[in-house]
């Protein structure tokens, strides 16, 4: 899911300067499930509001297990009339396999483009690259019916993203008679050696809620636990989700959302977790807790 860097500043700026709103998570704890290298502006918008983070990724962003789809799609973009992105990452991934095959952005000049969110639509035109869509809804549902009416039968969509991803893109772009190359970019598995450590401060009640960013990041962190220690500590800790995707596959594990943002970006997500606790009572200060 898309993290709007303008709003993310905004939303910074907000949590500093709201007066006693701008505290409102002081002294409670936040578990950010996002992989490392793209926990940072979640963490740095909590933190502003007063959180205590751990970072605990429950996914890792990896290679492909072949290069090969995704570098043939890139050697032949002139067969392709659309390219739609649906992560940043696939557009990190785009740029790492351009370079290595001696392209640049710039072979993209002959097709329009459409990106799933705000966030993936500055990773491309930091790469100069233009942007023609972005969907209202930021999600493959909202996509579709953006793109609804633009293409026809003699379109060919080029649909670089993570293997093994939800299909309803893909059928539904089909279903508009238009031929659509699905290439795997990268792949996302699950992060190891976080368990114990989070494992622990669920258990001894100094967590305050758990975020979940993607539906990885939310079957992945169950499945690091069983079914009892879920139960154990669920009804003490909130869960918060980016969007309804990801609040449904937290539900197949009991973990029902909490706080789920209307506009499905990380700014958006922090704010409704400001929101959430900013209603709430804090809790008398729990012995042995940390104070970073």
């Amino acid at each position: 899911m898309d993290a709007d860097r303008g709003a993310a500043a905004r939303a910074s700026s907000r949590a500093r300067g709201a007066g006693e709103g701008s505290r409102a998570l002081e002294g409670r704890t936040i578990v950010v499930t996002r992989a490392a290298a793209q926990a940072q502006r979640f963490t740095q918008l909590l933190e502003a509001a007063g959180a205590r983070v751990i970072e605990a990724p429950a996914i890792v962003i990896a290679p492909p297990a072949s290069w090969e789809l995704l570098d043939a799609a890139l050697s032949a973009l002139s067969t392709f009339t659309w390219l739609v992105f649906t992560s940043v990452n696939g557009v990190s991934m785009v740029d790492r396999r351009l370079s290595a095959l001696g392209l640049t952005w710039s072979n993209l000049a002959g097709q329009r483009v459409a990106a799933i969110g705000p966030a993936t639509a500055d990773a491309l035109r930091e790469h100069g690259v233009g942007v023609d869509i972005v969907p209202a809804e930021y999600r493959a549902e909202g996509l579709v019916e953006r793109l609804r009416g633009l293409l026809g039968e003699r379109d060919r969509v080029l649909l670089p993203r993570a293997a093994q991803t939800r299909d309803v893109l893909v059928t539904s772009l089909r279903a508009l008679g238009v031929d659509v190359e699905e290439v795997p970019a990268y792949t996302t598995r699950r992060a190891e050696g976080n368990s114990t450590r989070l494992g622990e401060a669920l258990a001894a009640a100094t967590v305050d809620a758990v975020t979940f960013t993607s539906s990885s990041t939310a079957r992945n962190f169950a499945e690091m636990f069983s079914e009892a220690e879920r139960l154990a500590w669920r009804g003490r800790v909130a869960v918060a989700s980016i969007g309804p995707i990801t609040a449904a596959t937290a539900a197949e594990y009991g973990l029902a959302t909490d706080i789920m943002p209307a506009e499905y970006t990380i700014p958006a997500l922090a704010r409704a977790i400001v929101d959430w606790f900013a209603r709430i009572p804090k809790r008398p200060e729990r012995r042995g807790r940390r104070s970073d």
